[in-house]
């Protein structure tokens, strides 16, 4: 069995979070170690995390990013699985996790879709199918490999040693998942599970100006990384990587099992959402 820690990041969501932490606790796989990291809340949410027998740290810097990467930071498991304070995790939720990198060794980051359980028809259907449909479709063009929705997913803690360093984990102005997903290099087995589901808040859709700040971190994110990030230079890095790959392991060898040549199956768990 592979063992998991679940990082939340929270900032004055005391409410959010207790319902959170108690889907957790119902879960029919129990996380081994649950971080909740305190972004300087003037709540109850250092308290509700504790009365829920979860490890808080504090991060006095706002930002999802620098409050996540904290979690990840002090995760001590095989595996770091990442929610947010409004999500709702179904049941199996880490079952699905724990079994995923259990029979797929070769398995470095998995990554599911959200599903809004409290906005109206009409935020719930352009959430889902122009925000959360279109970035994985978008991103996974641009990025070769499905992009990392960081409402619900999970990555080996190696994987995140590697790179921890390279992200803009101290800017608060970017899309932590995105930056994330532009820093893992093409080598690295990505996947994209249809079923690997969480409910998600559409809070941050409740504004013209919510909507149009996440358009704005998307373009900056995605310009901090340009030109170095862009398609066709990471379709040469994973061609160059191929090829030390061959010449570093012989004749009959596999360039470990994410190339981009691999065929999605159907459950979506290689290549984009739609």
């Amino acid at each position: 069995m592979t063992s998991i820690t679940v990082v939340i990041p929270a900032l004055n969501d005391a409410p959010m979070l207790r319902e959170c932490l108690a889907l957790l606790a119902a879960s029919t796989r129990k996380a081994d170690e649950i971080i909740v990291v305190d972004n300087a809340s003037t709540d109850e949410t250092a308290a509700v995390a504790r009365d829920a027998g979860a490890r808080v740290l504090t991060q006095p810097v706002r930002g999802i990013w620098p409050a996540a990467s904290t979690g990840y930071d002090a995760a001590r498991t095989d595996v770091i699985a990442r929610l947010d304070a409004d999500s709702r995790p179904p049941a199996d939720w880490l079952a699905r996790i724990d079994a995923a990198f259990t029979n797929s060794p070769e398995l470095d980051v998995i990554t599911g879709p959200g599903d809004f359980y409290d906005g109206g028809p009409v935020v719930t259907f352009l959430g889902k199918h122009l925000y959360i449909a279109g970035y994985f479709w978008s991103m996974g063009i641009w990025l070769g490999n499905p992009p990392i929705f960081g409402s619900n997913f999970a990555i080996r803690r190696p994987v995140w040693e590697e790179v921890r360093g390279l992200v803009h984990r101290d800017t608060r102005e970017v899309h932590d998942d995105l930056d994330l997903s532009l820093h893992l290099s093409p080598r690295f087995d990505v996947r994209l599970d249809k079923n690997l589901r969480v409910g998600i808040s559409a809070r941050p859709f409740g504004s013209w100006g919510g909507l149009g700040r996440r358009i704005d971190w998307a373009f900056r994110t995605l310009g901090m990384h340009f030109p170095q990030a862009t398609p066709w230079r990471r379709s040469a890095q994973l061609r160059a990587e191929a090829r030390e790959h061959s010449q570093d392991s012989g004749p009959g060898s596999q360039f470990g099992q994410s190339g981009s040549d691999d065929a999605p199956d159907e459950d979506g768990l290689r290549g984009t959402a739609s």
